[in-house]
């Protein structure tokens, strides 16, 4: 008879269209640089919901919302989180990151940093957790920087040069008090960092990268706070799995630059997939064709809860 109750209490619960995600143990999540607003192609905003409906996550941490955030959050029926102050319509075309959720959103969590660092809370089957988003500057960029004639020193002393590494200095101290706080509250990073991985540089793939082995530091630094590449942890073959996220027609600069970061006692990675596709032209997911309106490919993990 008890089994039968439950039964029929949560057939009610789908009849009435109240959300049941609070039961669920695991999670999924997607971060995405959705390009200008995924405003550069007809119907572009519409595409990137479009997209994220099929992927289907459960918390989104986007780039470049650019003013399309609401519009995605109600096609899609998300919570939507603006990262920038209280006051800020959240349709400003100037603010550039988001975060999407269908759990109910708990206590912000502001920077003075918000165009490239910013994040909020979520509840999730009654275990509360941190999501950032986040963006770092292209500069310094090379498309082959083993071809530029650096040794590996003069590679990682020419990755300081830019407004990344500054970007990157400046948000540390977030970083690093919210990693020291994982054992009670877990967080989760996210986004576009624009930077290449030292986990894809290594005794593994150096016969693609000219022969060098090289600790790209602005992934290393989030590493030995203990943050884990979750992609990179899925999926530790970088040759098998590249998990290339920035790719052009015509150039040769295919690169992993998107990541999903991940530290806590209570959470850990159990999957995760990349999804990329030229600018303007279709990807196929779910046997669906849709016109992809990002320069950015997409990194999905999903996570379990210890």
């Amino acid at each position: 008879m008890k089994s039968y109750r439950l039964i029929l209490f949560i057939g009610i619960l789908f009849f009435i269209n109240i959300p049941i995600y609070a039961q669920q143990n695991t999670f999924k999540v997607m971060a995405w640089n959705i390009f200008h607003g995924g405003n550069d192609i007809e119907n572009g905003p519409e595409n990137v919901a479009k997209i994220i409906k099929e992927i289907n996550p459960d918390i989104i941490l986007m780039v470049e919302t650019y003013g399309s955030g609401p519009f995605i959050a109600d096609f899609l029926k998300y919570n939507f989180h603006l990262i920038a102050s209280k006051e800020t319509p959240l349709n400003d075309k100037s603010v550039n990151l988001s975060i999407y959720s269908r759990y109910p959103f708990g206590k912000r969590i502001d920077t003075k940093l918000p165009f490239y660092l910013g994040g909020i809370e979520i509840p999730i089957n009654g275990k509360t957790i941190r999501f950032f988003s986040n963006w770092f500057h292209y500069l310094p960029w090379d498309n082959e920087p083993e071809k530029m004639g650096k040794t590996v020193e003069e590679l990682l002393e020419w990755e300081q040069s830019g407004a990344r590494f500054e970007m990157l200095k400046k948000v540390l101290p977030y970083l690093k008090k919210y990693s020291q706080e994982t054992d009670s509250i877990p967080m989760v990073f996210g986004g576009d960092m624009n930077s290449l991985s030292h986990l894809d540089w290594t005794k593994k793939t150096k016969n693609i990268h000219n022969n060098m082995i090289v600790p790209w530091g602005a992934t290393k630094i989030l590493d030995d706070l203990g943050l884990i590449d979750s992609y990179r942890k899925e999926n530790p073959n970088p040759k098998t799995h590249p998990g290339i996220t920035w790719d052009k027609k015509g150039r040769k600069d295919s690169h992993r630059i998107d990541y999903i970061f991940y530290k806590g006692k209570s959470i850990k990675s159990i999957k995760s997939k990349s999804y990329n596709a030229f600018f303007n032209e279709p990807i196929i997911i779910n046997n669906k064709k849709i016109i992809y309106p990002s320069d950015h490919g997409i990194v999905v993990t999903t996570f379990k809860l210890r």
